[in-house]
């Protein structure tokens, strides 16, 4: 016991003198830094929202010029073998109109819950054909978008190592002939992505041309209820240095999937608005934002572009606004 105890102890020591050496705050916060957004039209529709009408005016009005969208498989095949693109195709256009940068996600695990977004027909599939029929769709996908030049990069699969939603467990082999099969279609980057908090950031960083992290501190566990990660913006810094061991200092990093929006016992739009408001008061929003800038980085993707949009429906814009003028003031996003 004295043993573990004195372990425990010297870990907890070269911690805190790495975050001594850094510093808890350890970046400009006016720094010039690029803003994004992550757009889920399945989201948006799950809210009761005009799809198309709310994406129009994150561009338009939020002038947001760096966008991760997401190319559901289940949307794009829902039957087998049969590729529908429409939707997806005009999200791309609408961009490219207005000289956005796309980040294209793709895969069986993508962005928003259940995390996996598979077609129904797969399900009594045996993994095997699960598989080969998840490699055709990617293909399917990035053969369409390849000669497109608004798309910048292609995230392949949504925090793979992460064991977190309605998923399979990973197949690193999968994962790996999903990148190769990527690569082999498309010259531009592959982004792969892994949690900020949760997950050691080396293995998702070493198979992509970009890593990306997220970033949460408003949190809910059913057993805690909502509680903030104590960690400071240090913990970032230190990880990305930690990282750059294995993978090479050259290597560009950005946060991915920037907690923007509550977190709750169930998804934001079947929570009261009271109940939303003191998950994710615009106090803690706009600190959540602040304590971002200290990590660091230089390229940030807010997650809750669509929540933000809700919310100024009822009669909350400022959420809205407060993005607005943030990204009005870096020129680079």
């Amino acid at each position: 016991m004295k043993k573990i105890l004195l372990i425990l102890f010297s870990v907890l020591l070269v911690l805190f003198c790495l975050i001594i050496f850094l510093g808890w705050d350890t970046a400009d916060p006016n720094r010039q830094i690029s803003w994004g957004v992550t757009f889920s039209k399945l989201y948006a529709t799950q809210s009761g929202l005009d799809w198309r009408q709310a994406y129009s005016e994150i561009l338009d009005d939020l002038k947001i010029k760096k966008i991760r969208l997401v190319a559901y498989w289940e949307e794009i095949e829902s039957q087998p073998e049969i590729f529908s693109f429409s939707d997806l195709d005009w999200q791309v256009a609408q961009a490219k109109a207005r000289n956005a940068q796309i980040i294209l996600a793709l895969g069986r695990k993508t962005p928003r819950w259940p995390e996996c977004h598979e077609p129904a027909w797969s399900s009594s599939q045996d993994m095997a054909l699960r598989n080969q029929n998840l490699l055709n769709y990617i293909k399917e996908t990035v053969e369409r978008y390849k000669n497109n030049s608004a798309i910048f990069a292609w995230q392949v699969e949504n925090e793979p190592f992460l064991n977190f939603g309605d998923c399979p467990p990973l197949d690193v082999g999968l994962l790996d002939s999903e990148i190769a099969l990527v690569k082999s279609l498309d010259s531009r980057p592959i982004i792969v992505t892994d949690s900020g908090e949760l997950s050691l950031w080396v293995w998702a960083a070493k198979r992509g041309d970009i890593f990306g992290t997220t970033m949460y501190r408003l949190v809910w566990q059913d057993k805690v209820g909502s509680y903030k990660y104590p960690l400071p913006p240090a913990f970032f810094r230190i990880k990305e240095r930690l990282t750059r061991v294995f993978v090479g200092l050259k290597k560009r990093f950005v946060v991915i999937e920037l907690q923007a929006e509550p977190w709750g016992p169930r998804l934001a739009y079947d929570l009261p608005i009271s109940q939303q408001l003191e998950l994710m008061s615009y106090k803690e929003f706009t600190s959540l934002i602040n304590y971002a800038k200290k990590t660091g980085f230089s390229e940030y993707y807010l997650w809750g572009a669509e929540w933000w949009y809700w919310m100024k429906q009822n009669g909350h814009p400022e959420y809205w606004e407060y993005i607005k003028d943030l990204v009005a003031s870096s020129p680079s996003s």
